[in-house]
């Protein structure tokens, strides 16, 4: 009979205790201790187990739960008798920054203030336990929401010190999430303050911390040592590009395919495989969204479990205000195109605002994109990876947060899409209106004057057509035809259907005397670049191709 499915449990005693389904990943456990590191970082993405894993180091070592290795009974870490005798033996700092998603540093500083707080109080027999001397009674006692800065970045740090004391045996650290208040700090604008404050917090906990066996941290993204891991020199940085811990995080094809077994549903494996495989960890290919394979054994029906479990605020901020290559880029990736690209897996954040690469190093560290391939040059010290979207749950995923993009204007979008298939100038001209007021600013960030090019805007355009023509036509931008680069063409995929150019200019006042000497320029250009030789190499004759300008100026757009 098939295991019961518990969604979201991160208990690891509750899963075991209950017989509930579980893949065994506690050879992690081994893997873990065996390589001896004194601080570890390991990057996965989201939904991958780690906050499970964390639950299962803890519930191992920690001399809290000492009296629970019949948990472990029936995995495979307990069948090595060494690591029997581990279990229970160490005190454990076990906490998550998975909640700190607030707006502010001030927020933020409050929040983890609270969070060693909660933690100071699993602990409140230390005060009274003849290990602590007056001046650490009264230090304990400051532990608190209303506690200085410097009070809070020692806090783990003195922590380690009295558990130390009292169970005569260095502390192991678990910090899960470490990354997500950094990650909020960007969004809402106060990354520098939230660096410094966390640089301290680290440098006292896991670099000055005497009283420390050994640390392990979780996360998305590796954020950059000279950010806040600096003179950190005891750091093991773990990324989805590393072979450690490979299969410690994910499923891989075995283990799906038993669990498709299990519950019956193993004629859908190759379906279960185009929706939920592609992630890549080192060498280890294959491996699949946990969350997203135990969602479908319980619904058993396809659909977006990992993609609509958080808020992707971030990576649609990244696009919407990205520059009209970032757009490109993703038309080709949601095309089936492939991107290669230099990938530095070391984030820094303030770089994501100029940096291209940064923000395909953040794609493929969240598990949007997969890399297929991958080059080194040694003389030069780069790596470049060829790089996809990773299955089709992250391409339904991007195609539904374009759609969203266009949320005040849908109604307008659509009719602007219709008209524009029917070839009425006259509602194209009123609904495009009308979206270029509600949408404009989504793609124009403002780090130029709004409608000084309509670039970022009609690249958010055209991913906005890809959404909802993709099934009738191949849409590209800013490609060599004829004697240039044109900027959108709709390539029918069927017969009946037109082709279409489109052509965007701002408009000209030194040379244009309204929108309609502009869009007659564009038009002009269309025609003596010859942009429409592809299509007609094609074997699609003129009369079927459409031709329009789009004269800009400000937020108003005018078609011809």
């Amino acid at each position: 009979m098939a295991r019961t499915i518990g969604l979201g449990i991160q208990s690891f005693e509750k899963i075991i205790t209950n017989n509930y389904f579980y893949v065994d990943k506690s050879n992690f456990i081994k893997e873990w201790w065996s390589n001896g590191d004194d601080v570890t970082l390991i990057t996965r993405p989201r939904r991958f187990g780690k906050t499970l894993n964390m639950n299962m180091l803890e519930r191992f070592f920690s001399i809290n739960y000492k009296d629970q290795g019949h948990l472990f009974e029936h995995l495979s870490i307990w069948k090595d008798e060494e690591y029997r005798h581990l279990q229970g033996t160490y005190p454990v700092i076990f906490i998550s920054f998975a909640d700190i998603k607030e707006t502010s540093i001030f927020g933020a500083k409050k929040k983890i203030c609270q969070i060693i707080e909660a933690l100071y109080n699993q602990y409140d027999f230390l005060p009274d336990s003849g290990y602590l001397n007056e001046k650490e009674k009264e230090h304990f006692q400051r532990i608190s929401v209303d506690m200085n800065d410097y009070d809070t970045t020692n806090a783990l740090k003195m922590l380690s010190l009295y558990l130390s004391r009292y169970y005569q045996k260095n502390v192991i650290i678990l910090l899960d999430e470490y990354d997500t208040p950094l990650q909020e700090a960007y969004i809402s604008g106060y990354w520098q303050e939230a660096v410094e404050f966390i640089r301290s917090l680290f440098n006292s906990t896991f670099k000055t911390n005497p009283y420390l066996e050994r640390a392990l941290m979780t996360g998305i993204t590796r954020i950059s040592k000279e950010s806040i891991f600096s003179d950190l020199n005891n750091l093991t940085v773990v990324t989805t590009t590393s072979d450690a811990y490979a299969d410690c995080f994910g499923f891989t094809p075995q283990e799906v395919h038993n669990a498709l077994e299990e519950y019956g549903l193993l004629d859908n494996k190759d379906k279960v495989q185009d929706w939920y495989d592609g992630f890549c960890f080192g060498k280890q290919t294959g491996i699949y969204n946990p969350w997203s394979i135990i969602n479908y054994l319980k619904m058993q029906r396809f659909s977006t479990y990992w993609a609509n479990t958080s808020s992707n605020e971030l990576v649609g901020k990244l696009i919407q205000e990205g520059s009209s290559s970032v757009k490109e880029v993703m038309e080709d990736l949601l095309n089936g195109g492939k991107l290669r690209t230099e990938i530095d897996e070391q984030m820094i954040f303030a770089q994501l605002d100029h940096n291209e690469n940064a923000i395909w190093s953040l794609f493929l560290a969240s598990g949007y994109l997969k890399f297929i391939s991958y080059q080194s040059d040694e003389e030069w010290g780069k790596e470049s990876y060829e790089l996809s979207l990773t299955n089709k749950e992250v391409q339904i995923m991007f195609r539904k947060m374009i759609h969203d993009w266009f949320g005040p204007s849908i109604h307008a979008y659509n009719e602007f899409i219709k008209a524009l298939l029917q070839g009425n100038k006259k509602e194209m001209n009123a609904y495009m209106n009308r979206i270029a007021l509600t949408v404009f600013s989504y793609f124009d960030s403002g780090k130029r004057p709004s409608g000084s090019e309509p670039e970022r805007f009609y690249h958010g355009f055209v991913l906005g057509l890809m959404v909802e023509l993709t099934d009738r036509y191949i849409i590209t931008s800013n490609r060599e035809s004829g004697l240039g680069r044109y900027d959108v063409m709709l390539k029918p995929r069927k017969n009946e259907d037109n082709a279409i150019i489109l052509e965007f200019k701002v408009h000209d006042p030194e040379n244009e005397k309204n929108l309609q000497e502009t869009i007659d320029a564009a038009l002009k250009q269309i025609k003596d670049m010859n942009y429409q030789a592809a299509l007609v190499a094609e074997g699609i004759p003129e009369t079927r191709i459409k031709k329009y300008g789009f004269a800009f100026e400000g937020k108003k757009v005018l078609i011809g």
